[in-house]
């Protein structure tokens, strides 16, 4: 299957199209919207999945093999949000506490588009390396840190202390990483009795919270008052500069084309789950709907339609 018969099949895959439902249900001013709580529900089912997946998967892995996609994380968990800070301040004109704000959602990653990703992967029959996992669950809070570091450089107070402890207990770093080591010391028999919930369903219960976040990408996008055309064109041309950078780094490492897309997915998302939290905390100066509206309202929705299969037709193209 060649490239663009995969963005094809991507885009008119049930979990894409149930993110266009969601989206187009905002638009037709329809009252589609899953309750908060099966939306927590499931944004705590699809973190624990992920991680025990992974744990259970590291378990085969070398480590040897480990070390320089590691190095190739940590490469993105420092340029992307430096970048992003830079032309935060410079070419969009925001605030200092924007501008970290802004950085610390691009600095960190997307945990439903990297499983979307991944997804991606196994349709078009690309291996991706076990340890992705534990790339992504040490991809979160790295990004955040250094972009509270730079803004505090600038000027800007920071309340470093709630911010590093709701970045490190989060709901989403705890769930992945615990989720990695129930997978990693659990053996094979029993993870096979929760392998039925945990993977066979796992496809068809991402399509169910891609019709929400459908759902709530739109209304960031329609809500959202700051978001004028430098702002979008960053939301997507930013995710294509990262991605293609998370590509030569992932081939660099010695990853194959599966992983190497991923990578470069990671590298290309915006956080809008951790990030905001701890940015809510440290910069409460920050106008909280701009980085939310750029990551939410645009780059996630142009990762999943346009980005990833682009990130993996480079990476396919150079392995």
């Amino acid at each position: 299957m060649n490239s663009f018969e995969l963005a094809v099949e991507n885009l008119t895959s049930p979990p894409v199209l149930a993110f266009a439902l969601g989206a187009l249900a905002v638009f037709l001013k329809s009252d589609l919207r899953l309750p908060d709580p099966i939306h927590t529900w499931l944004s705590t089912y699809l973190l624990l999945a992920i991680g025990l997946k992974g744990g259970h998967a590291l378990k085969s892995t070398n480590m040897s093999d480990f070390v320089l996609p590691l190095g190739a994380t940590l490469v993105l968990a420092l340029v992307v949000p430096v970048v992003v800070f830079a032309v935060a301040r410079r070419l969009l004109r925001t605030t200092t506490a924007d501008a970290g704000s802004i950085a610390a959602h691009y600095g960190s990653v997307s945990v439903v588009t990297f499983t979307a990703a991944t997804v991606f992967a196994a349709e078009a029959a690309l291996d991706v390396e076990p340890f992705m996992t534990a790339l992504v669950a040490l991809l979160e809070v790295p990004g955040i840190l250094i972009a509270l570091i730079l803004a505090s450089m600038k000027g800007s107070s920071t309340s470093w202390k709630v911010a590093v402890h709701e970045v490190l207990t989060g709901r989403s770093v705890l769930l992945l990483a615990g989720g990695l080591v129930m997978g990693a010391v659990g053996s094979d028999a029993t993870f096979t009795k929760v392998e039925p919930l945990f993977v066979g369903l796992f496809t068809g219960l991402l399509t169910l919270f891609l019709l929400d976040m459908g759902a709530t990408a739109a209304s960031a996008l329609t809500t959202t008052k700051v978001l004028n055309a430098k702002v979008v064109a960053f939301g997507m041309v930013g995710p294509l500069v990262f991605g293609t950078f998370g590509v030569l780094l992932g081939t660099a490492a010695g990853l194959g084309a599966g992983g190497a897309g991923v990578l470069a997915t990671m590298a290309a998302s915006a956080s809008y789950i951790a990030a905001p939290a701890a940015t809510r905390l440290a910069l409460p100066e920050a106008n909280p709907g701009l980085a939310l509206g750029i990551s939410l309202g645009v780059t996630f929705p142009f990762n999943l339609a346009v980005g990833v299969p682009v990130y993996f037709a480079i990476a396919r193209a150079l392995a």
